[in-house]
């Protein structure tokens, strides 16, 4: 195997400063707070650590704070921007990913505070406009929200 093709299919991990790099999202709506692994081409792994001290947790709910489920999606969305981003080769190039479908989300475990959301998210399908994607928010070994989705590369 080339030098290249290795490169690219080794797993690589950056922190909050190049998730920023890639996403245009910022606080309080930047939901990825490193990336535990990304295999260009294939998958991520990124990791949201989630404090009490998260906007929503004032009003979602009093007393029984739990993460929204569409900030979970947003989550394994912003997850998959930085996989199309570096899988395509965009880093800087002002390209942004939009939503266009989410399908079979399913919550399975509630998200509180103190929690590590394990954000794993995998292509189905990469075209140069286009990408689906399979998402899977883990707590641990258990299931907090699974979704498929579907999403643009776009200028800004």
């Amino acid at each position: 195997m080339s030098e290249e093709n290795q490169s690219q299919s080794a797993p690589i991990a950056f922190d909050v400063t190049r998730v920023m790099a890639a996403l245009p999202h910022r606080y309080p709506l930047l939901l990825v707070d490193r990336v535990a692994e990304l295999v260009v081409g294939e998958r991520i792994h990124a990791v949201k650590a989630v404090s009490m001290n998260e906007q929503f947790f004032q009003g979602h709910f009093p007393g029984r704070p739990i993460m929204p489920g569409v900030l979970q999606i947003e989550a394994l969305a912003q997850a998959a921007g930085v996989l199309a981003v570096e899988s395509l080769g965009l880093a800087g190039s002002g390209k942004l990913v939009y939503f266009m479908a989410i399908e079979d989300a399913k919550f399975r475990t509630p998200v509180e505070p103190g929690c590590l959301l394990d954000l794993h998210v995998t292509f189905t399908q990469k075209r140069a406009r286009v990408c689906k994607f399979a998402g899977k928010a883990m707590l641990g070994d258990k299931i907090a929200t699974e979704c498929s989705f579907t999403a643009m590369i776009a200028d800004s």
